[in-house]
């Protein structure tokens, strides 16, 4: 995996956990939701473009 695909998935991680923690303290919020769905289809669109 690449270091820009690597980081691109960190991201991706890390903004599961900072939904995920807003979610549970301060209640859902689909728009957070949305986005992180967003950018998790950009991270696997850049993977398998990448070919791994």
């Amino acid at each position: 995996m690449p270091g820009s695909t690597k980081t691109m998935a960190g991201l991706t991680v890390g903004g599961l956990v900072v939904v995920t923690a807003y979610s549970v303290t301060l209640g859902s919020n689909g728009w957070l939701w949305f986005t992180w769905v967003v950018l998790m289809l950009v991270t696997l669109g850049a993977l398998v473009a990448r070919g791994s």
